[in-house]
């Protein structure tokens, strides 16, 4: 049975290679070899990083008798072509074809492609990709994202003026519309997210321009989705803008995207993999935010012994929303950073809010100089790294995923300091109207969203820290006294946790 094959096959190539820093490469890849030959879909929580279980996959992809699409972001992709598809293939002296492309060839073996070619082939119907291949989808913690980037339909300068050409009767209309909404759009006060959700008057400016043309067939394509999509119940509309040059963009997204996947979880049974999806091995708040019905679910945890983090957490700091917490931060913060200048590693400061990420890195500057970046990627050895969740997830799936999977080299960090939870902010709009979807289906918004996606990002921003037995900092107190805490602590686990700052953690006798 072939895993048996995959097993035995795997075990020797570890062992033959000395890979022996991730404990579950066999019995993920016996799952993952009985979901291909039975042609069923699987989901994996790993708890670790791409460059760690990926030989768990390829084994049984490049091993058994039949062809797969792999689906992974771009670096991921030409960093498994480059190194470790290679180093397989002349293991098991295979010469089943291997190539990265945007659409399925009789002769393949093995497609890697992006997640924006496969959904917009399955999305959009286009048939690039056949429904019967095998198909893994690796990063899949990042699955909804890129499911309502593919969703959104986007209304920009570019529409307008293809739309005045197209309908020269209605140009001075479009005109008007189009003024409307720039003095509309660009009297909204300024916010730090930069997006407006679009009020009642805006609304009511495109909804007498779509709804003119549309019935006499003269919008133009990408419109004429815009119109289906603004007709949808729940859809939410907001808006960019560029002072510079005095433009907007439109954007139009669903509420969820669970309705519109279903049907094509029933026709395409897929392996997901991803670090964490949420603390559950069933996962169910991630299968219902996806349209998942059941189906075979595993999770490996860190291991208690060579992955577990310091975990250092105050309970004396001011809540976040408090006038002290601004200076009381700051001065945390430098702290913990002068103790870690005894060891010449990386420090990570993840904080959200864009004036206080503003104002740590001023303070840090004045104090350290040239090595503090906010949000940049030249970055020194023993450098000190301002930046947001989202910039630090991204950053560390480029450099740290799949090994050196690009020019950028970043040591694994010393130190990770949480200035706050990542709690995603009522006071962005888009947070704001999924909130409200929510509680119009009359569903607990804070169970079903915010708190799985601060517990995803919590448990992803981790994982080099832990393959590095680093130390992470946790400075917001609410951790400590609101009812969510617990949980929050949950997905930090397994660490060593203390609430005072220990010199031996940065190499310090007492």
């Amino acid at each position: 049975m072939i895993e048996v094959e995959v097993h035995s096959s795997l075990r020797a190539f570890l062992k033959a290679q000395n890979n022996i820093d991730w404990p579950h490469h066999l019995t993920m890849a016996r799952l993952i070899a009985r979901a291909l030959r039975l042609g069923r879909p699987a989901l994996i929580q790993t708890g670790s990083s791409v460059g760690r279980y990926c030989f768990s996959y390829l084994m049984p992809a490049l091993l058994g008798d039949w062809s797969v699409i792999l689906i992974a972001p771009d670096s991921i992709q030409r960093r498994l072509l480059k190194q470790e598809i290679p180093l397989l293939q002349d293991w098991l002296k295979t010469e089943k074809k291997v190539r990265i492309g945007d659409r399925w060839n009789l002769e393949d073996g093995l497609l890697l492609t992006t997640p924006e070619a496969w959904l917009s082939d399955r999305l959009n119907q286009d048939g690039r990709f056949p429904e019967h291949i095998l198909t893994i989808i690796d990063c899949a913690e990042d699955l909804e994202a890129w499911v309502r980037e593919a969703l959104t339909i986007t209304l920009s300068t570019s529409d307008w003026h293809q739309l005045i050409d197209a309908v020269p009767q209605y140009a001075q209309f479009v005109r008007d519309a189009r003024l409307k909404l720039t003095q509309t759009i660009f009297a909204h006060p300024q916010n730090p997210y930069e997006c407006y959700l679009l009020d009642k008057i805006e609304r009511e400016i495109l909804t007498d321009l779509l709804a003119t043309l549309a019935p006499k067939n003269l919008l133009t394509p990408n419109l004429e989705k815009f119109w289906q999509q603004w007709q949808q119940v729940d859809t939410i509309i907001w808006a960019t803008r560029d002072r510079q040059k005095g433009e907007f963009t439109i954007y139009a997204s669903p509420p969820e995207v669970a309705t519109i996947l279903k049907p094509i979880w029933q026709k395409q049974p897929v392996i997901l993999i991803g670090s964490h999806l949420e603390l559950e091995s069933s996962a169910p708040i991630y299968r219902q935010q996806l349209g998942l019905e059941e189906l075979l679910c595993l999770q490996f945890s860190p291991n208690r012994r060579n992955e577990h983090i310091q975990l250092y957490l105050s309970d004396r700091l001011p809540m976040p929303n408090t006038p002290d917490f601004q200076a009381n931060l700051i001065d945390r913060v430098l702290t913990l950073v002068n103790f870690s200048r005894n060891v010449p590693k990386p420090v990570v400061i993840l904080v959200n809010d864009v004036p206080l990420k503003a104002q740590v890195g001023a303070a840090l500057a004045a104090e350290f100089g040239s090595i503090v970046q906010v949000e940049k990627t030249n970055l020194a050895e023993d450098g000190i790294l301002i930046c947001g969740w989202e910039f630090w997830h991204d950053f560390s799936l480029q450099v740290y995923a799949v090994g050196s999977s690009s020019s950028i080299e970043f040591p694994k960090p010393q130190l990770l300091i949480m200035a706050t939870l990542p709690l995603p902010s009522l006071e962005n709009p888009l947070v704001a109207s999924r909130v409200a979807y929510y509680k119009h289906q009359r569903q607990d918004w804070f169970r079903l969203y915010l708190l799985p996606t601060a517990l995803k990002a919590i448990q992803q921003a981790i994982i080099p820290l832990r393959e590095s037995q680093g130390i992470v900092a946790l400075l917001d107190n609410r951790v400590n006294y609101r009812s969510y805490g617990k949980t929050i602590l949950t997905a930090l686990e397994p660490c060593a946790r203390i609430n005072y700052i220990d010199p031996t953690w940065f190499g310090l006798s007492l």
